[in-house]
Protein backbone atom coordinates (compact mmCIF):
# COMPACT_ATOMS: atom_id res chain seq x y z
CA UNK A 1 0.00 0.00 0.00
CA UNK A 2 3.02 2.51 0.84
CA UNK A 3 4.68 1.43 -2.19
CA UNK A 4 1.53 2.22 -3.99
CA UNK A 5 1.05 5.90 -2.78
CA UNK A 6 4.30 6.45 -3.44
CA UNK A 7 4.08 5.86 -6.75
CA UNK A 8 0.74 8.05 -7.31
CA UNK A 9 3.05 10.48 -5.72
CA UNK A 10 6.04 10.47 -7.74
CA UNK A 11 3.32 10.33 -10.54
CA UNK A 12 1.69 13.68 -9.54
CA UNK A 13 4.91 15.07 -9.52
CA UNK A 14 5.85 14.12 -13.09
CA UNK A 15 2.91 15.62 -13.76
CA UNK A 16 2.99 18.41 -12.59
CA UNK A 17 6.90 19.30 -13.82
CA UNK A 18 5.50 18.38 -17.45
CA UNK A 19 2.49 20.52 -17.39
CA UNK A 20 5.09 23.56 -15.88
CA UNK A 21 7.53 22.99 -18.92
CA UNK A 22 4.43 22.95 -21.33
CA UNK A 23 3.62 26.15 -20.04
CA UNK A 24 6.94 27.52 -19.84
CA UNK A 25 7.11 28.10 -23.33
CA UNK A 26 4.92 30.45 -23.52
CA UNK A 27 7.11 33.07 -21.91
CA UNK A 28 6.69 37.51 -21.14
CA UNK A 29 7.65 38.36 -24.84
CA UNK A 30 4.69 36.10 -26.06
CA UNK A 31 2.36 37.86 -23.56
CA UNK A 32 3.81 40.74 -25.21
CA UNK A 33 3.12 39.66 -28.69
CA UNK A 34 -0.19 39.50 -28.49
CA UNK A 35 -0.70 42.73 -27.00
CA UNK A 36 1.40 44.51 -29.30
CA UNK A 37 -1.71 44.74 -32.17
CA UNK A 38 -4.12 47.10 -29.51
CA UNK A 39 -0.50 48.25 -27.82
CA UNK A 40 0.65 49.72 -31.36
CA UNK A 41 -3.35 50.92 -32.44
CA UNK A 42 -3.35 52.56 -28.95
CA UNK A 43 -0.43 54.75 -29.18
CA UNK A 44 -0.56 55.40 -32.86
CA UNK A 45 -4.18 56.13 -32.95
CA UNK A 46 -4.93 57.71 -29.08
CA UNK A 47 -2.21 58.91 -27.33
CA UNK A 48 -0.49 60.53 -30.60
CA UNK A 49 -3.60 62.38 -31.69
CA UNK A 50 -3.93 63.78 -28.01
CA UNK A 51 0.21 64.77 -27.46
CA UNK A 52 -0.16 66.40 -31.39
CA UNK A 53 -3.33 68.16 -30.31
CA UNK A 54 -2.33 69.55 -27.09
CA UNK A 55 1.15 70.91 -28.87
CA UNK A 56 -0.80 72.11 -31.64
CA UNK A 57 -3.16 73.86 -29.25
CA UNK A 58 -0.33 76.16 -28.58
CA UNK A 59 0.42 77.06 -31.93
CA UNK A 60 -2.24 79.28 -34.63
CA UNK A 61 -2.17 76.22 -37.31
CA UNK A 62 -4.47 76.43 -39.90
CA UNK A 63 -3.88 72.84 -41.17
CA UNK A 64 -2.02 73.53 -44.71
CA UNK A 65 0.00 76.96 -44.04
CA UNK A 66 3.73 75.79 -43.44
CA UNK A 67 4.28 79.45 -41.61
CA UNK A 68 3.19 79.01 -38.36
CA UNK A 69 3.97 80.02 -34.44
CA UNK A 70 3.54 79.17 -30.80
CA UNK A 71 1.47 81.24 -29.35
CA UNK A 72 1.35 79.80 -26.04
CA UNK A 73 -2.10 80.62 -24.24
CA UNK A 74 -3.56 82.89 -26.66
CA UNK A 75 -5.85 79.86 -27.46
CA UNK A 76 -6.81 79.44 -24.20
CA UNK A 77 -7.36 82.77 -23.21
CA UNK A 78 -9.64 83.57 -26.79
CA UNK A 79 -12.05 80.89 -26.32
CA UNK A 80 -12.99 81.74 -22.73
CA UNK A 81 -13.88 85.62 -23.94
CA UNK A 82 -15.36 83.35 -26.75
CA UNK A 83 -19.36 83.77 -26.88
CA UNK A 84 -19.96 81.24 -29.15
CA UNK A 85 -17.45 78.96 -27.21
CA UNK A 86 -19.84 79.74 -23.86
CA UNK A 87 -22.88 79.56 -25.94
CA UNK A 88 -22.38 75.61 -27.26
CA UNK A 89 -20.88 74.64 -23.84
CA UNK A 90 -24.23 75.94 -22.42
CA UNK A 91 -26.45 74.24 -25.00
CA UNK A 92 -24.37 70.79 -24.88
CA UNK A 93 -25.24 71.09 -20.54
CA UNK A 94 -28.66 71.28 -21.22
CA UNK A 95 -29.00 68.58 -24.08
CA UNK A 96 -26.74 66.38 -21.22
CA UNK A 97 -29.07 67.16 -18.63
CA UNK A 98 -32.16 66.22 -20.65
CA UNK A 99 -30.74 63.10 -22.83
CA UNK A 100 -28.75 61.28 -20.00
CA UNK A 101 -31.73 61.01 -17.28
CA UNK A 102 -34.57 60.43 -19.28
CA UNK A 103 -31.98 57.56 -21.80
CA UNK A 104 -31.62 56.21 -18.03
CA UNK A 105 -34.80 56.05 -17.20
CA UNK A 106 -36.42 55.09 -20.44
CA UNK A 107 -33.64 52.35 -20.66
CA UNK A 108 -35.09 50.85 -17.18
CA UNK A 109 -38.62 51.26 -18.21
CA UNK A 110 -38.56 48.96 -21.29
CA UNK A 111 -36.22 46.59 -19.26
CA UNK A 112 -39.35 46.06 -16.81
CA UNK A 113 -41.77 45.83 -19.37
CA UNK A 114 -39.42 43.10 -21.22
CA UNK A 115 -38.32 41.48 -18.09
CA UNK A 116 -41.20 38.71 -17.96
CA UNK A 117 -41.71 35.21 -18.81
CA UNK A 118 -44.41 35.19 -21.48
CA UNK A 119 -44.52 33.99 -25.00
CA UNK A 120 -42.53 35.40 -27.50
CA UNK A 121 -41.15 37.96 -25.49
CA UNK A 122 -38.06 37.85 -27.33
CA UNK A 123 -39.59 39.45 -30.33
CA UNK A 124 -40.71 42.42 -28.19
CA UNK A 125 -37.02 42.21 -26.92
CA UNK A 126 -35.78 42.52 -30.34
CA UNK A 127 -37.97 45.28 -31.63
CA UNK A 128 -36.97 47.75 -28.82
CA UNK A 129 -33.67 47.20 -29.10
CA UNK A 130 -33.49 46.95 -33.34
CA UNK A 131 -33.34 50.83 -33.36
CA UNK A 132 -29.92 50.87 -31.11
CA UNK A 133 -28.53 49.07 -34.09
CA UNK A 134 -29.36 50.91 -37.02
CA UNK A 135 -26.26 53.58 -38.13
CA UNK A 136 -26.39 56.46 -36.64
CA UNK A 137 -26.89 58.35 -40.46
CA UNK A 138 -29.30 56.35 -41.14
CA UNK A 139 -31.09 56.54 -38.35
CA UNK A 140 -30.94 60.55 -38.56
CA UNK A 141 -32.02 60.53 -42.23
CA UNK A 142 -34.99 58.63 -41.16
CA UNK A 143 -36.20 60.99 -38.76
CA UNK A 144 -34.71 63.92 -40.59
CA UNK A 145 -37.30 62.56 -43.56
CA UNK A 146 -40.12 62.56 -41.02
CA UNK A 147 -39.73 65.88 -39.45
CA UNK A 148 -39.57 67.64 -42.83
CA UNK A 149 -42.01 70.12 -43.16
CA UNK A 150 -43.55 69.52 -46.43
CA UNK A 151 -43.40 66.09 -46.99
CA UNK A 152 -42.38 65.04 -43.37
CA UNK A 153 -44.94 62.23 -41.65
CA UNK A 154 -45.09 64.20 -38.30
CA UNK A 155 -45.85 67.33 -40.15
CA UNK A 156 -48.73 65.03 -41.70
CA UNK A 157 -50.33 63.51 -39.01
CA UNK A 158 -50.41 67.15 -37.16
CA UNK A 159 -52.51 68.43 -40.11
CA UNK A 160 -55.14 65.48 -39.68
CA UNK A 161 -55.81 66.85 -36.20
CA UNK A 162 -56.09 70.01 -37.15
CA UNK A 163 -51.97 71.15 -35.78
CA UNK A 164 -50.32 73.46 -37.31
CA UNK A 165 -47.44 73.10 -40.05
CA UNK A 166 -44.29 73.01 -38.06
CA UNK A 167 -40.81 73.97 -39.39
CA UNK A 168 -39.05 71.18 -37.29
CA UNK A 169 -35.48 71.25 -38.37
CA UNK A 170 -34.84 75.03 -37.78
CA UNK A 171 -35.04 77.52 -34.96
CA UNK A 172 -36.57 77.37 -32.23
CA UNK A 173 -37.78 74.04 -32.89
CA UNK A 174 -34.65 71.96 -34.27
CA UNK A 175 -33.89 70.97 -30.52
CA UNK A 176 -37.07 68.78 -30.71
CA UNK A 177 -35.71 66.35 -33.56
CA UNK A 178 -32.17 66.62 -32.05
CA UNK A 179 -33.83 65.15 -28.97
CA UNK A 180 -36.38 62.64 -30.22
CA UNK A 181 -33.14 61.19 -32.82
CA UNK A 182 -30.83 60.34 -29.75
CA UNK A 183 -33.32 58.89 -27.44
CA UNK A 184 -34.59 56.51 -30.52
CA UNK A 185 -31.50 54.39 -29.60
CA UNK A 186 -32.64 53.81 -26.10
CA UNK A 187 -32.62 50.38 -26.78
CA UNK A 188 -28.75 49.95 -25.34
CA UNK A 189 -29.95 51.18 -22.18
CA UNK A 190 -32.63 48.76 -22.30
CA UNK A 191 -30.42 45.85 -22.52
CA UNK A 192 -28.06 46.67 -19.94
CA UNK A 193 -30.72 47.20 -17.41
CA UNK A 194 -32.25 44.15 -18.55
CA UNK A 195 -28.77 42.46 -17.67
CA UNK A 196 -29.00 44.10 -14.31
CA UNK A 197 -32.67 42.84 -13.87
CA UNK A 198 -31.95 39.19 -14.86
CA UNK A 199 -29.31 39.53 -12.53
CA UNK A 200 -31.29 40.04 -9.29
CA UNK A 201 -31.11 37.51 -7.02
CA UNK A 202 -34.78 35.33 -6.93
CA UNK A 203 -34.95 34.93 -3.36
CA UNK A 204 -34.35 38.44 -2.66
CA UNK A 205 -37.46 39.24 -4.13
CA UNK A 206 -39.66 36.28 -2.74
CA UNK A 207 -38.15 37.48 0.54
CA UNK A 208 -40.04 40.75 0.14
CA UNK A 209 -43.10 39.49 -1.04
CA UNK A 210 -43.29 36.70 1.90
CA UNK A 211 -42.81 39.68 4.10
CA UNK A 212 -46.29 41.27 2.54
CA UNK A 213 -44.61 43.55 0.26
CA UNK A 214 -46.23 44.51 -3.50
CA UNK A 215 -44.54 44.44 -7.13
CA UNK A 216 -43.66 48.09 -6.79
CA UNK A 217 -42.26 48.49 -3.41
CA UNK A 218 -40.06 44.98 -3.83
CA UNK A 219 -38.80 46.70 -7.28
CA UNK A 220 -37.71 50.23 -4.72
CA UNK A 221 -36.23 48.09 -1.83
CA UNK A 222 -34.65 45.01 -3.29
CA UNK A 223 -34.19 45.52 -7.81
CA UNK A 224 -33.20 49.30 -7.73
CA UNK A 225 -30.57 49.36 -5.18
CA UNK A 226 -29.15 46.12 -6.96
CA UNK A 227 -29.36 47.88 -9.54
CA UNK A 228 -27.89 51.17 -8.93
CA UNK A 229 -23.72 50.17 -10.40
CA UNK A 230 -25.55 49.28 -13.69
CA UNK A 231 -27.63 52.76 -13.72
CA UNK A 232 -23.98 54.22 -12.76
CA UNK A 233 -22.20 52.76 -15.66
CA UNK A 234 -25.31 54.15 -17.47
CA UNK A 235 -24.57 57.13 -16.50
CA UNK A 236 -20.95 57.78 -16.59
CA UNK A 237 -20.90 56.68 -20.46
CA UNK A 238 -24.21 58.47 -21.30
CA UNK A 239 -22.38 61.52 -20.18
CA UNK A 240 -19.40 61.32 -21.84
CA UNK A 241 -21.20 60.08 -25.00
CA UNK A 242 -23.40 63.71 -24.30
CA UNK A 243 -20.97 65.84 -24.29
CA UNK A 244 -19.08 64.40 -27.53
CA UNK A 245 -22.33 64.85 -29.50
CA UNK A 246 -21.34 66.13 -33.28
CA UNK A 247 -23.24 63.39 -35.74
CA UNK A 248 -26.57 63.67 -35.06
CA UNK A 249 -26.53 67.98 -35.42
CA UNK A 250 -24.52 67.84 -37.81
CA UNK A 251 -26.83 65.58 -40.11
CA UNK A 252 -30.05 67.14 -38.93
CA UNK A 253 -28.76 70.54 -40.38
CA UNK A 254 -30.89 71.94 -43.55
CA UNK A 255 -28.43 72.27 -46.47
CA UNK A 256 -27.48 75.91 -47.43
CA UNK A 257 -27.71 74.97 -50.64
CA UNK A 258 -24.15 74.34 -51.35
CA UNK A 259 -22.27 71.16 -51.67
CA UNK A 260 -20.44 71.67 -48.23
CA UNK A 261 -21.87 74.58 -45.98
CA UNK A 262 -24.34 73.21 -43.74
CA UNK A 263 -26.22 75.49 -41.50
CA UNK A 264 -26.76 73.56 -38.24
CA UNK A 265 -29.59 75.56 -36.07
CA UNK A 266 -28.40 77.99 -33.20
CA UNK A 267 -30.45 75.75 -30.85
CA UNK A 268 -28.61 73.03 -31.45
CA UNK A 269 -24.81 74.29 -31.51
CA UNK A 270 -23.34 72.22 -29.49
CA UNK A 271 -19.77 72.68 -28.35
CA UNK A 272 -18.45 69.83 -30.94
CA UNK A 273 -20.20 71.39 -33.51
CA UNK A 274 -18.16 74.76 -32.31
CA UNK A 275 -14.93 72.54 -33.11
CA UNK A 276 -15.92 71.32 -35.94
CA UNK A 277 -16.85 75.00 -37.16
CA UNK A 278 -13.40 76.01 -36.30
CA UNK A 279 -11.59 72.87 -37.77
CA UNK A 280 -13.10 72.37 -41.10
CA UNK A 281 -14.35 75.98 -42.04
CA UNK A 282 -12.09 78.46 -40.06
CA UNK A 283 -9.14 76.23 -40.20
CA UNK A 284 -8.20 77.64 -36.82
CA UNK A 285 -6.56 74.14 -35.88
CA UNK A 286 -4.80 75.81 -33.39
CA UNK A 287 -7.58 77.25 -31.38
CA UNK A 288 -9.68 74.08 -32.17
CA UNK A 289 -7.28 72.16 -30.18
CA UNK A 290 -8.02 73.98 -27.54
CA UNK A 291 -11.48 73.75 -27.79
CA UNK A 292 -11.14 70.27 -27.29
CA UNK A 293 -8.27 70.07 -24.53
CA UNK A 294 -11.14 72.11 -22.66
CA UNK A 295 -13.54 69.71 -23.45
CA UNK A 296 -11.51 66.42 -22.27
CA UNK A 297 -11.13 68.04 -18.84
CA UNK A 298 -14.31 69.21 -19.08
CA UNK A 299 -15.26 65.36 -19.22
CA UNK A 300 -13.05 64.17 -16.70
CA UNK A 301 -14.14 66.86 -13.95
CA UNK A 302 -17.46 65.44 -14.85
CA UNK A 303 -16.86 62.14 -14.11
CA UNK A 304 -14.81 62.70 -11.12
CA UNK A 305 -17.99 64.48 -9.93
CA UNK A 306 -20.11 61.50 -10.74
CA UNK A 307 -17.88 59.05 -9.54
CA UNK A 308 -17.53 60.51 -5.93
CA UNK A 309 -21.46 61.19 -5.70
CA UNK A 310 -21.79 57.45 -6.07
CA UNK A 311 -20.78 56.38 -2.83
CA UNK A 312 -24.37 58.30 -1.61
CA UNK A 313 -26.79 56.86 -3.86
CA UNK A 314 -25.10 53.53 -5.60
CA UNK A 315 -25.09 50.00 -3.75
CA UNK A 316 -22.44 47.49 -3.79
CA UNK A 317 -22.67 43.74 -2.43
CA UNK A 318 -19.27 44.04 -1.64
CA UNK A 319 -16.77 46.90 0.25
CA UNK A 320 -15.10 48.45 -2.44
CA UNK A 321 -12.21 49.22 -0.08
CA UNK A 322 -11.66 46.09 2.00
CA UNK A 323 -13.22 43.65 -0.68
CA UNK A 324 -15.37 42.07 1.03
Amino acid sequence: MALSTERQVVSRATSARQASRRWSRYSRRTFYLFLAPWLLGFIILTIFPMIYAFLVSFTNFDGASPHWHWIGLANYSELLQDSDTWYSLSRTILYTVIVVPVSVVLGLLLALLVNRQMRGISVFRTIFYMPAVVPIVGSVVIWKIMFDRDAGAINAILQQIGGPTITWLSDPTAFIPLIVVVLWGVGTNMIISLAGLQGVPVELREASRVDGANATQSFWTVSLPILTPVLFFEVITGIITALQTLIQPLLLAVSTGTATAVSVPRTNYLYMINVYAQYFYNQRFGYASALLWVLFAIVLVITLLVFRSSTAWVYYEVDQEGGN
